[in-house]
């Protein structure tokens, strides 16, 4: 691809380059560490009204048209804790963002967390994550000019103070899409794993982004793949294609795992022990960035969604795949021309109107599986509470 349509890329299509540009931080100067005993260096913080108050209303919309509203309640003594990293979304000009959460690092959380909230109090921080200016960089053939040690060490802090100042024992889940899914894997490698806090951790949902197991034991270090319902102290990971449009032969970046011996672990929310399932997927007619989409999806001839929102019960189904070497969810669309319904759903990066193939559907990874994971969590908080 050329210099030219590299430059062509908007701020939307430059997320799924946390894979890749992270792995290359820039040397920096001594920077003052974050204090996360101040309340404003959080996102998220149980009992606040920010980020993750937003309005998780949404509009169900049945193949035959039928519409109903479903309205949504966090539980505020929710049985366990979620922590969440959010993805490259900052579009603060240097190499890694300041830490005043701006729309994107609010529409993310929106988009990808609130809903959890349901079954959890959250808790997401602010971080000095390595920016989309300085991925599109990278993208471009340059040096990237951000720091990825500094937004480890952000987050490192921040779930030092949640230990210290808000776990209380309490069970956590972590939650984490793409670059922030690269922070969380390494948070659980060096401070998680074999330690003390393993025993807390109901699970990790590591979105977005290659986790890589060893076929032998299906685990991530020590900690097993969830492959039944209730099962606590597991990981769910993917990374989501379309099932007619797989990874490229030449992808280098999701599905696949550099590790010798080690493939990308895929479980599929829907269907944890595997097979094919329907999504309970909602999407929305903003991006992760909080930009609008281009064009608008109009979800239904029949109705106006006017929710945050949308469901279309059947529309959506996913399996997890081994093909050509990349492992992923393979996700379907079932459209049928005789109902009022979209025959397609969002997702793709795109560049000058076409897709990119490598990034498959990274816009949606979390989306099209949302109420899946909502219930995975509801049940492994249950099942963690039944054993303490």
């Amino acid at each position: 691809m050329s210099r030219k349509l590299w430059a062509a890329l908007g701020l939307v299509t430059a997320l799924g380059l946390g894979a890749a540009a992270c792995a290359q931080p820039a040397p920096a100067g001594p920077v003052a560490p974050n204090d996360y005993t101040k309340d404003e260096n959080w996102l998220c913080r149980p009992g606040r009204d920010d980020a993750c108050a937003a309005d998780q209303t949404a509009t169900v919309v049945q193949a035959d048209g039928s519409t109903h509203i479903e309205s949504f309640k966090a539980d505020p003594d929710a049985p366990i804790d979620c922590f969440y990293v959010y993805p490259t979304v900052s579009s603060d000009p240097g190499g890694n963002s300041d830490m005043t959460p701006d729309l994107p690092e609010k529409a993310v959380a929106d988009q990808q967390f609130a809903r959890f909230g349901q079954v959890c109090k959250l808790y997401a921080p602010s971080y000095r994550q390595v920016t989309i200016a300085a991925l599109r960089k990278v993208m471009m053939g340059q040096a990237s000019n951000g720091d990825g040690e500094l937004a480890y060490a952000d987050v490192l802090a921040a779930w030092k103070d949640y230990l210290a100042r808000d776990n209380h024992g309490r069970g956590v889940v972590l939650v984490g899409h793409s670059q922030g899914s690269r922070i969380l894997l390494r948070l659980i490698k060096e401070e998680i794993d074999g330690k003390p806090a393993q025993k807390q951790l109901v699970s990790a949902l590591i979105l977005g982004m290659n986790t890589p197991v060893d076929p032998a034991t299906d685990a991530y270090g020590s900690l097993p793949l969830c492959r039944k319902a209730g099962q606590t102290g597991c990981v769910i990971s993917y990374v989501s294609f379309r099932a007619d449009s797989p990874p490229p032969a030449s992808s280098k970046f999701f599905g696949k795992v550099a590790e010798p011996g080690m493939k990308a672990a895929c479980v599929n929310p829907a269907a944890l022990a595997g097979g094919s399932a329907p999504l309970r997927s909602y999407f929305a007619d903003r991006t992760i960035m909080g930009t609008a989409m281009r064009p608008a999806t109009v979800w239904t001839k029949d109705a106006t969604v006017s929710t945050p929102f949308v469901e279309l019960p059947g529309l959506v189904s996913a399996e997890c795949v081994s093909s050509g070497g990349f492992d992923y969810l393979a996700v379907t669309v079932h459209p049928d021309k005789a109902d009022p319904r979209t025959d397609n759903i969002p997702g793709d990066l795109l560049v000058l109107g076409q897709p990119l193939k490598d990034w498959g559907l990274h816009l949606v990874d979390v989306n099209l599986t949302m109420g899946d994971l909502v219930a995975v969590v509801g049940e492994q908080a249950k099942a963690y509470a039944a054993v303490r």
